[in-house]
């Protein structure tokens, strides 16, 4: 089932959550592990991250090095087949820019849609590791705007090769990612909401955001898009904060501000078990606000963890 149709059919705000595939050489089990701890609360579907391949040089002989391409976290097709047929779960893979050609991008399509996945979230996808800046593969794409116009042209079935005759048509629901607090490679706000505004006119369907920490940023972010003609459904992105070091984590990472109060609590812990227990309490106090404010979905952030996501969940979604 499409998102937008899980979002249509709901009576209440539903359950999402974002997992990442195990590391090369770790099997699927921790994932599976993660689904079994938080089942109870019927999600309506979960996103797998994709990531692109990371480049290493290795010496070889004489000092003479030799570039290696390694993917670190590969899986994303597999995995969301494996959680399809185990817990009978929709399933929403990331499909990125980066580390593919125009002709790779149409063949993990392909495989998707033969697999019988329903959703995509469509993202340019982050620099290759030690790059300043991105760069698009030979042949590939360089905006999310522009893969999302591959997938609508496949869903019209419209291949790249145009010589193929009676092709099949794919029916992707199409997700992408909104920044609460602006993309930071977007010199403002407005011009951040024009570029989500031509994503939409494209033809995504809905819209996750980046994690916040604030309700009132969501809030805003909401009232922005509508002001900018935006109609399609907007999901808030949450993720707990899990210890003291997140404190420079996460606004490191993910280019976001953590309210006074949160970072004056998290402070005030003695221990990691502590500041994680009061990420748990913050992230309830926000669900609960977001869910009397009607949005249709909370979609958590788990990073491969399921314990702080689950006593969220046990007090905002358990019966």
């Amino acid at each position: 089932m499409k998102v937008t149709e899980h979002i249509k059919n709901a009576s209440k705000t539903l359950f999402s959550i974002e997992v990442l595939p195990p590391l090369k050489g770790q099997t699927i089990n921790s994932i599976f592990e993660t689904m079994d701890e938080l089942m109870p609360f019927n999600p309506a579907f979960v996103d797998v991250t994709y990531h692109r391949q990371e480049v290493v040089y290795r010496e070889v002989e004489k000092g003479l090095m030799k570039r290696h391409a390694v993917r670190k976290r590969p899986g994303t097709v597999g995995i969301c087949a494996s959680l399809m047929n185990r817990f009978n779960i929709d399933t929403v893979p990331h499909i990125i820019c980066g580390g593919f050609s125009k002709d790779e991008t149409e063949d993990a399509l392909i495989d998707l849609n033969f697999v019988g996945i329903d959703n995509v979230l469509v993202l340019r996808g982050d620099p290759e590791k030690g790059a300043g800046i991105f760069k698009p593969e030979p042949d590939g794409h360089a905006y999310a705007s522009d893969l999302i116009s591959q997938v609508v042209e496949l869903n019209k079935g419209n291949y790249l090769d145009q010589e193929l005759k009676d092709t099949s048509k794919s029916n992707f629901c199409i997700g992408v990612a909104g920044y609460p607090e602006k993309h930071f490679e977007a010199p403002n706000l407005k011009t951040d909401l024009k570029y989500l505004k031509k994503k939409v006119d494209l033809g995504a369907e809905y819209i996750v955001t980046q994690l916040f920490y604030d309700n009132k940023k969501y809030f805003e972010f909401v009232d922005n898009c509508r002001a900018a003609g935006i109609d399609v459904p907007i999901i808030p992105g949450l993720k707990p904060i899990t210890s003291h070091k997140q404190l420079s984590v996460v606004p490191h990472y993910f280019h976001v501000n953590l309210p006074d109060r949160l970072v004056d609590e998290i402070e005030e812990c003695k221990t990691n078990e502590q500041a994680r227990q009061a990420g748990v309490r913050w992230c309830i106090q926000q669900s609960l606000e977001l869910i009397e404010a009607g949005v249709p979905v909370l979609h958590f952030y788990s990073m491969g963890k399921a314990q702080s996501i689950k006593e969220i969940a046990q007090e905002v979604f358990g019966s």
